[in-house]
């Protein structure tokens, strides 16, 4: 009788144990996952400031450059599907799209002396540029977190728990654009 006793107390103990560790794993699953999109939030509150910020900065260069109408409408046309864009995957593509034309049109106010020279562009592509730093940021910390989140809920054994509970990878924030994977040429003349 006692042998028996002493062998539910034994099994009593380990599932205690199993209970315990499935919540510990959710837990920290759980945890992660709200980490993950805490992180998003932070990049998308940066590409929110960057989307306010380039209608202020078309309008100011539509005022030197109203010939380089395409260019404008361009970014504008990023600008708008990168605020409808959803998810990491998508909003990465539009972003990519919105640097690129963001791009084209700082190449367009290098031919502009005098709206290089004016205090309100200045200001704002001041803005802009620490802007594009903030969401670099961002953007490291979502893709370190998501890293984080990712190799948790595929390692043994919390996978276990992940799979069953609909634990599911996130996707990483990534350039899609080959041009900006690459290192700028610096040429001085």
């Amino acid at each position: 009788m006692v042998p028996v006793l002493i062998l539910l107390g034994v099994l009593a103990a380990i599932a205690l144990l199993l209970i315990l560790w499935f919540i510990s794993t959710y837990n920290g699953l759980v945890r992660q996952r709200n980490e993950v999109n805490n992180a998003w939030s932070q990049i998308d509150v940066q590409l929110k400031r960057r989307h306010d910020l380039i209608p202020n900065l078309v309008e100011t260069v539509k005022g030197y450059a109203s010939h380089e109408k395409e260019t404008l409408e361009n970014v504008v046309k990023a600008r708008n599907q990168a605020i409808n864009a959803s998810g990491a995957k998508e909003a990465s593509q539009a972003e990519s799209n919105l640097s690129g034309a963001l791009g084209r049109l700082m190449v367009v106010v290098e031919q502009y002396p005098d709206l290089k020279a004016n205090q309100n562009f200045l200001a704002l592509q001041e803005e802009l540029t620490s802007t594009e730093n903030k969401i670099s940021f961002a953007r490291q910390y979502y893709n370190d977190t998501v890293m984080q989140y990712n190799t948790r809920i595929q390692s043994i054994p919390a996978n276990l728990v992940a799979g069953p509970m609909g634990f599911r990878e996130e996707s990483f924030f990534e350039l899609q654009d080959q041009a900006q994977r690459e290192v700028p040429k610096v040429k001085f003349s």
